[in-house]
């Protein structure tokens, strides 16, 4: 009888632990930007240091992993070079175009990475995509139209140099959308420990090199308080927590389901505000956060063809997959002969 329920419900209660599991994701997205902002409203402006830091906690503790299974590279390591050079740049545009523009023009122009998610894995991953999964797409733009409604009525600075900040904004969502398509590529196909341990090492150590750069006579001049470690402390763990369960998102539901879950960490980000600092919120936005959640169950509820990725036997239809594919062959074959 049980086993019976279970069968029949097992779809229903797989969308629902995504809705959930996409929500804890858009919480901790949420917490990554209340930290990052107590450190900019400290006057340290080091987004690069920041980053820097998470991806140190993922190289220690997957990589430590790594160690101890004494496991070879199922992806050749220029491809994670690649994954954590986007990564680190995405994260660095989109929080360097908030000196520039307003909070509501960067959220706005964040939602282009919907967009270039959905091209990048029709083209190269060959999704397919159903009339109401964009349907459920819209439903959550509309609900995010929503919040920027209510701060437009409540009104913003428009930025110092909002047409550069823009710039910035699109340039770090081309970046993000080609993070999310490779990562989902290799959670899919390949190991989730070394997909973020690697991210983690290359994303640390392209971090560390532009930090020498751009960043080492901010820190010089820093005065290090509690505060200012709590803070970035604080962007460490939420950071790790995000990067943690990405992949599961990933794998479960696409780059794009993971892209419409973050939709509510703006309103997320809300509830934080009223928690800590007792601010009043406009009504529309617990309205927003039904809408985009409404949104986000008709996508994933909706979705076929759920494991859309082309199987390693296809590969010859994508010459993308067939030379990852190759150079893994490659690989294993060079193990088994100095075996």
């Amino acid at each position: 009888m049980g086993r019976g329920w279970w069968r029949n419900h097992e779809d229903n209660m797989r969308t629902l632990f995504l809705l959930f599991l996409g929500q804890v994701l858009s919480f901790g997205m949420a917490m990554m930007s209340f930290t990052a902002s107590l450190v900019a409203a400290e006057g340290v402006d080091a987004p690069l240091t920041l980053s820097f830091l998470s991806y140190l906690a993922l190289t220690l503790v997957y990589g430590s992993i790594m160690l101890y299974r004494r496991q070879k590279l199922l992806v050749p390591w220029y491809w994670y070079v690649l994954l954590g050079f986007v990564d680190v740049h995405g994260n660095y545009l989109v929080n360097k175009a908030y000196e520039f523009s307003s909070i509501t023009s960067v959220t706005i122009l964040d939602c282009w990475t919907i967009a270039w998610v959905i091209l990048l894995t029709w083209i190269f991953l060959g999704t397919k995509y159903s009339g109401w999964q964009f349907f459920g797409a819209a439903i959550c733009l509309a609900g995010l139209g929503l919040v920027l409604f209510s701060d437009a009525h409540e009104g913003g600075e428009g930025g110092s140099k909002p047409l550069l900040g823009d710039v910035l904004v699109i340039a770090g969502t081309i970046f993000f959308a080609l993070s999310n398509v490779g990562e989902e590529f290799c959670v899919k196909k390949k190991d989730r420990v070394e997909v973020v341990a690697m991210i983690g090492l290359f994303g640390m150590l392209v971090s560390a090199i532009e930090i020498v750069v751009l960043e080492r006579k901010i820190l010089e001049s820093v005065t290090w308080s509690s505060e200012i470690m709590t803070a970035f402390a604080g962007y460490a763990a939420s950071s790790f927590m995000f990067y943690t369960l990405v992949p599961f998102v990933l794998k479960m539901g696409g780059s794009t389901l993971f892209n419409l879950s973050l939709l509510t960490s703006n309103m997320w980000a809300v509830a934080i505000m009223i928690f800590f600092y007792k601010q009043k919120v406009d009504w529309l936005y617990f309205l927003a956060f039904a809408v985009v959640v409404v949104g986000i169950a008709i996508y994933s509820k909706t979705k076929k063809d759920h494991e859309s990725i082309p199987t390693i036997q296809d590969a010859d239809h994508n010459p993308a997959y067939l030379l990852l594919d190759e150079e893994n062959s490659d690989t294993r074959n060079d193990t088994a002969v100095s075996s």
